[in-house]
C-alpha cells in the first residue's frame, strides 16, 4: 500500500489545457492505446456542449472537434488497435471518428432502432463489437449490437445484429466490456441491476450470465480482481457494490463489498468526500482504488478490500470545481482528470510542481445543465426490487 500511496501523494500538475471558447463541463475522458513516435498520444473528452474535444496529451492543447448535431454524445471510447474514437449519441447512432483527421462526418455509422437514445456504449477488446443501451421506451431499454470490423465490401453505414430486450426495465446508463474477454459485457441501469452477459451464446437468456442487485441507480461499472473475474459499480447516490463471480459456481457470497452510501462511511483525513467519480483496478498490486472528490475539487483515492473502503491519499490545487471525469494510464503512472471548471489537467509522479491559479467555478448555460446528470440524492428516484 505505501508505494501506491506514494506513486499518488507524489503525482503534480505539469499541464492544464488551452481553454475552449465556450466552457463546458468535461464528462469523459480516454486515451489512444497506440503511441505513434512522430505524433505522440491522443486525448479524446467529452464535453458537455454537445462535443468531443480532440488534445495532445503532451501539450493538452485542442487538436481537433467532433460534432453529434443534432444529436448529443454520451460517451467517448478509443478503439483498442487504432486512432479510431468513438461516440455514441442521442439521435440513435453510435458514429466512428479518425481521431487524426478533421472531419464533420464519421469514417463509419451504426444506426440503432427509430426510437434509440443512446446514453452508454462499450467497444469489445478486439474492436469486433460494439453494444449501445438505450433510454428506456415504452418500457423497453434494449441493449443494442453491431459488427464493428470494416471490411472494404461494407458501406460506412451499419445496421444493429440484434438487440437484447428482456433483462432491463429503465434507462442503461453503463456498458462494459471485459478488458481481456471479447464475448463478456456487462450492464448497469437506472433500475438497479448490474447484469453480466456472454454474447457468444444464441439468445439473450441463455446469454445472460449472472444479475446483481445495486439497489440503486448505476451510474459507473468496472472489472476488477485476478482475470478480471470481479465487477464492481457506483450508483447516483454514492453508493458502492463488488461481486466475486469465481463464487457464481459456488455455495460461497458472490458479495464482496456493499456500501448503500459511501460518504456515511469514509474516514477522510482531513476533510468530507462529496462524490465517487469511479474506479480503477491496478494489474500489478491486484487492488481496486476508488475515486472520488469534493465540490470544491479535491480529488480522493480510496483502496477497497473486503472489510471496507480505506482512504489513501487526496490530490489538491488543481481543479476549482467537481472532477466529473479521470483517465489513468498503467504504463507511466499519469493521471488525467476533467471537471465542472471547464479544466482538463495532466499530473505526472514526480513531475515539478508549476504555480496556476485556479480558475473560478463556472455558471453553465441552464440548457447545458439540464442535460448534464449531477450527482445528488434527487437525481434518481431510489428503486427498491423487492
Amino acid at each position: 500500500m505505501e508505494k501506491i500511496e506514494e506513486q499518488f501523494a507524489n503525482l503534480n500538475i505539469v499541464k492544464r489545457s488551452s481553454g475552449t471558447k465556450e466552457p463546458a463541463y468535461l464528462l469523459g475522458i480516454d486515451t489512444s492505446k497506440t503511441v505513434q513516435a512522430e505524433s505522440g498520444s491522443l486525448v479524446s473528452v467529452l464535453c458537455s456542449d454537445g462535443l468531443i474535444r480532440i488534445y495532445d496529451k503532451e501539450r493538452l492543447n485542442v487538436l481537433r472537434e467532433f460534432s453529434g448535431y443534432p444529436g448529443l454524445f454520451n460517451g467517448v471510447k478509443f478503439a483498442n488497435s487504432c486512432d479510431n474514437v468513438y461516440t455514441s449519441c442521442t439521435d440513435g447512432t453510435v458514429k466512428c471518428w479518425d481521431a487524426r483527421l478533421a472531419s464533420e462526418k464519421p469514417v463509419q455509422l451504426f444506426k440503432g432502432y427509430p426510437s434509440n437514445v443512446f446514453i452508454s456504449f462499450d467497444i469489445s477488446c478486439n474492436d469486433h463489437v460494439i453494444c449501445a443501451g438505450t433510454e428506456v421506451v415504452d418500457d423497453d431499454a434494449l441493449l443494442v449490437f453491431w459488427d464493428a470490423r470494416i471490411n472494404s465490401q461494407d458501406s460506412s453505414i451499419k445496421d444493429p445484429l440484434g438487440t437484447y430486450s428482456e433483462t432491463h426495465s429503465d434507462d442503461i446508463t453503463q456498458v462494459c466490456f471485459h478488458p481481456s474477454n471479447p464475448n463478456m459485457v456487462v450492464s448497469g441501469s437506472t433500475d438497479g441491476l448490474v447484469n453480466v452477459f456472454d454474447i457468444s451464446a444464441d439468445n439473450e437468456e441463455d446469454a445472460l450470465v449472472t444479475t446483481c442487485n445495486s439497489v440503486s441507480s448505476v451510474s459507473y461499472i468496472g472489472w476488477s480482481g485476478k482475470d478480471y473475474k470481479q465487477i464492481y459499480c457506483m450508483t447516483h447516490d454514492e453508493g458502492f457494490c463488488w461481486w466475486d463471480l469465481n463464487h457464481l459456481d459456488t455455495d460461497e457470497p458472490i458479495t464482496r463489498l456493499n456500501i448503500q452510501d459511501v460518504r456515511e462511511v469514509i474516514n477522510v483525513k482531513g476533510g468530507i468526500l462529496d462524490y465517487l467519480v469511479g474506479g480503477l483496478y491496478h494489474e500489478k498490486l491486484d487492488k481496486l482504488f476508488i475515486v472520488g472528490g469534493t465540490n470544491t475539487g479535491i480529488i480522493h483515492l480510496m483502496s477497497c478490500t473486503t472489510s471496507g473502503l480505506t482512504h489513501v491519499t487526496s490530490l489538491q490545487g488543481g481543479h476549482a470545481a467537481t472532477v466529473r471525469s479521470f483517465c489513468w494510464n498503467m504504463q507511466d503512472g499519469s493521471l488525467l482528470t476533467g471537471g465542472e471548471d471547464a479544466q482538463l489537467l495532466l499530473w505526472k509522479p514526480g513531475a515539478i510542481e508549476k504555480t496556476f491559479t485556479k480558475k473560478d467555478s463556472m455558471k453553465i448555460a441552464s440548457s447545458v445543465y439540464q442535460r448534464v446528470r449531477t450527482h445528488s440524492n434527487d437525481s434518481y428516484k431510489r428503486r427498491t426490487k423487492h
